[in-house]
């Protein structure tokens, strides 16, 4: 089947957007979290099969500066089709203009983003609502 794409967030089922976090796996985000982020968020990508949510991604961006490309997810069934491709080259061509584009990547997904033409960042720093997993989980590390 076609995907078909959209950015609205007009009688949007967050319900199912919160499905599609925790099966791609990217943690359990609520659906009203979700709400409020995608809400918040300049720029926003839904991949839809059959009426269906497949993929989605957003983007916080200020217009000129910077834009920050985030929560990125495709379902399982649908990852490695190029699904997660369309969606990061839609939100890095809709953040064009910006003096940069940043993202996280998951560990281990960088050479994917690499392609994109995003490069590693020595000087970059996060605080994390919950700092062990964080580090368990690759996103930190001790210095």
């Amino acid at each position: 089947m076609a995907v078909t794409w959209s950015d609205s967030i007009a009688r949007f089922d967050w319900n199912e957007l919160e499905a599609l976090y925790r099966a791609a796996p990217l943690g359990n985000k609520s659906a009203e979290g979700l709400k409020t982020v995608f809400n918040n968020s300049r720029y926003r990508v839904f991949a839809f099969e059959d009426g269906r949510l497949v993929g989605a991604g957003r983007a916080l961006a200020d217009g000129a500066d910077c834009s920050y490309i985030c929560d990125v997810a495709v379902l399982p069934t649908h990852q490695g089709t190029g699904l997660g491709k369309e969606i990061v080259s839609r939100l890095v061509a809709l953040s064009h203009g910006h003096k940069k584009i940043i993202l996280y990547s998951v560990p281990g997904k960088e050479p994917f983003y690499r392609k994109f033409g995003f490069r590693r960042m020595l000087t970059a720093m996060a605080i994390f609502e919950n700092e062990a997993q964080a580090l368990e989980r690759g996103y930190v590390c001790e210095d």
